[in-house]
């Protein structure tokens, strides 16, 4: 594999998950996680992470078209499931008192949609077409690993902005993750009904 087809996978893949921008949403998601819990919480999600985004690298096509979905299909529901994430944190001024656990939000929402949603999926498996398997595994599990790195040093972040700056970030990062929902939704309606862009 050369190094230039293994960036070719790893950028696209990396605009596509946006870590960075899914900071702040991360912050917020996780304000009832205890320092102690947060890499078991991050474990979780990477290991969800990966394994929904193999599966969709060798046989995502093939169980889509299994099962009569279609990425389209996918962009809606995930455009969905976001939404309505990002609309319940914008109305609510205060969090829920109840203790977060890892296992009630690793695997969903943190490593399904947060750090391999819909547009890394798709990305995906549009990448093994133009480049095959074994780069775009490499640049998808990097991916990965990136986003766990970026997830866990909340802390330094926190310690900067202070812990009102991280509503304040948390509750614009929510306008705009409503917003992306609404893109995603919207494309996925598009390809369905064969709609122009």
């Amino acid at each position: 594999m050369e190094l230039h087809t293994f960036w070719l996978c790893f950028v696209p893949l990396f605009i596509a998950g946006d870590a960075i921008g899914a900071l702040p949403v991360f912050m917020s998601i996780t304000e009832g996680i205890g320092k102690k819990e947060m890499p078991r919480l991050l474990l979780i999600s990477v290991i969800t992470a990966a394994v929904v985004g193999l599966a969709f690298v060798f046989v995502g096509e093939w169980l889509l078209r299994l099962m009569g979905i279609t990425v389209a299909d996918f962009m809606v529901a995930g455009g969905a499931m976001l939404f309505v994430l990002a609309l319940g944190d914008l109305v609510m001024f205060e969090k829920p008192t109840r203790k977060v656990h890892a296992e009630e939000i690793g695997p969903v929402p943190i490593g399904v949609p947060l750090i391999v949603g819909p547009g890394v999926l798709t990305t995906v498996m549009l990448l093994v077409k133009e480049y095959g398997f074994i780069p775009t595994t490499s640049a998808l599990v990097a991916n990965i690993i990136v986003a766990a790195v970026i997830f866990y040093s909340r802390n330094y972040i926190i310690r900067v902005v202070g812990k009102n700056g991280t509503k304040v970030i948390s509750k614009i990062a929510s306008l705009f993750l409503a917003a992306i929902a609404v893109m995603i939704f919207r494309r996925g309606l598009f390809i369905i009904f064969r709609w122009d862009m």
